[in-house]
């Protein structure tokens, strides 16, 4: 049957940024589609809990405090996985963000740390899983990108930068991966997490996103998980080097962030 191809059944995945947000929604996705979830954030009270989802769904969970703006870290998150597991098959390098700024006012040292959180960081870890990937068999990768990055907007030269990058470094590692590794990103729009709950809890700043995207309302962890899945399962084995914009239509921000001019 069809739907058997969206399965990851006995898959071990590495979900990065996994204790709240997307990252959650994804690894807790993943060990419903049948796969063992790594969990990785800084924070070891949140990814302790979405082990525990994973754990009640009957898959086996590990949870790994990890920066991973910290090269040694994400060498260890790595490390811990294939020493716990014997194997990696799935990535979702998940973990980034950056808040608005005007340029202005945005330090050297700020947009560094931006391509680290978000660029490098995937870049690292990409590099550490493939040869643990080849050894059993194959994989798939996804970065978590943003319309940020294929979208001009004041305020998020850091981010959208970074984000771009992040985009388009997707399309570059593809050929080089294929055919053992396929690599795609999700370029994702206004998701209702805790990034965005201070503007949506403004019900005329909501009323405004809705009425800017075409589907007419905000998207949520699910629909971003959904299209994660069907990344890194069978489904897509004829997939790699693409950038999916799950975003509800939009070709336009949204939202812009009042900017004083110069």
């Amino acid at each position: 049957m069809i739907l058997d191809r969206f399965q990851v059944t006995d898959k071990l995945a590495i979900v990065t940024g996994a204790g709240r947000g997307i990252g959650r929604g994804i690894a807790i996705a993943l060990a419903e589609a049948g796969a063992d979830v790594v969990c990785a954030a800084r924070s070891a009270d949140q990814i302790d809990d979405t082990a525990a989802e994973i754990q009640r769904c009957g898959r086996r969970a590990l949870a790994v405090p990890t920066d991973v703006t910290d090269r040694p870290q994400l060498e260890n998150l790595v490390d811990a996985a294939h020493a716990e597991f014997g194997r990696i098959d799935i990535l979702i390098n998940n973990a980034g963000g950056w808040p608005p700024q005007p340029l202005l006012r945005t330090s050297e040292r700020a947009f560094e740390q931006a391509f680290r959180f978000n660029v490098t960081s995937a870049f690292l870890m990409t590099r550490f899983v493939v040869p643990k990937m080849v050894e059993s068999g194959g994989g798939a990768i996804v970065n978590i990108s943003s319309r940020a990055g294929s979208m001009v907007q004041a305020g998020f030269t850091s981010y959208g930068t970074a984000k771009a990058a992040l985009s388009f470094m997707t399309k570059m590692m593809a050929p080089e991966l294929a055919p053992k590794v396929r690599v795609n990103a999700i370029e994702v729009g206004g998701v209702e997490t805790d990034a965005l709950a201070t503007v949506l809890t403004d019900d005329s700043i909501r009323r405004e996103l809705e009425d800017n995207t075409p589907m007419r309302r905000v998207g949520q962890v699910e629909d971003i998980a959904a299209a994660a899945l069907y990344l890194v399962s069978p489904a897509s084995s004829w997939v790699t080097g693409k950038i999916f914009e799950v975003d509800g239509g939009v070709e336009s921000p949204a939202f812009t962030m009042p900017i004083e001019p110069l």
